[in-house]
């Protein structure tokens, strides 16, 4: 059940009949992992906070540095140093302290990562390394938990769903190899910062979208962005049926 107070604060998508009080409740009972609290990790979670899922877990082992600030928004000069994830836990609960947040300050593997995701109604990839997104995948399909994948590197963006509850969704190892994958930083690539926040703002809706069960989410579909020539593709994805991750857990 739906506060007063919260009835009056999300109100503007209470509004929506395709949403509706329906829809709200849905993110209320909604737990959400966001591995990596980065640039594209500060908006999913800001954005998610305040449209009111229920509970949010923040995992990143970082601390703030000079160089995140022209980017990763919720951070602010005075934090160098400290804790991503308990810095951005605490901006959202400052947003809306109707939302629980649990920040994890450390790299989480193993056991310890697929207990995470078990206890997640739906995860968010915002990291910037092949060996998480590869982990994250795995344990995403193993227990049957809709992923929501997002990158951005110098003026490029992408952004898919996988969702294995679906018979012909794909696996993020479906599209990518994990042998051979090169592994390329924004330390190292650089990035324009907007960019992270258009990619991190579509990460949020279609997050919303899955919980919700309003519109069609990103499964099976990987849309890139050019964001210097401001140009979206949407590229079809298939199944790969012999993927060695999402084909032999069926």
């Amino acid at each position: 059940m739906l506060s007063d107070e919260e009835l009056l604060r999300y109100s503007r998508q209470i509004l929506m009949p395709e949403f509706d009080i329906a829809g709200q409740e849905k993110l209320k009972a909604a737990r959400v992992l966001v591995v990596g609290a980065g640039g594209l990790g500060c908006p999913v979670a800001l954005y998610l906070g305040a449209a009111g899922v229920g509970h949010l877990t923040l995992v990143d082992d970082d601390t703030i540095e000079l160089a995140n600030l022209q980017r990763q928004i919720a951070f602010e000069q005075h934090w160098l140093g400290e804790s991503k994830a308990e810095r951005l836990a605490g901006r959202v609960r400052e947003l809306n302290p109707e939302v629980s947040v649990t920040p994890v300050n450390q790299r989480v593997a193993g056991s310890e990562l697929q207990r995470l995701v078990q206890d997640a109604s739906l995860v968010l990839d915002c990291t910037d390394n092949f060996a998480t997104r590869f982990s994250l995948s795995r344990a995403c399909v193993a227990a049957r938990v809709p992923l929501v994948s997002g990158a951005a590197i110098r003026g490029e963006g992408q952004l898919s769903v996988y969702d294995t509850r679906q018979p012909k969704s794909p696996c993020y190892h479906c599209l990518y190899e994990e042998e051979g994958s090169e592994e390329l930083t924004c330390s190292e690539a650089g990035v324009i910062a907007p960019l992270v926040g258009m990619i991190g703002a579509a990460q949020a809706m279609e997050a919303i979208k899955v919980i919700s069960g309003v519109g069609e989410p990103l499964v099976g579909r990987l849309l890139i962005l050019d964001a210097w020539q401001m140009r979206w593709r949407e590229m079809k994805l298939a199944k790969d049926p012999g993927c060695p991750v999402c084909s032999s857990s069926e």
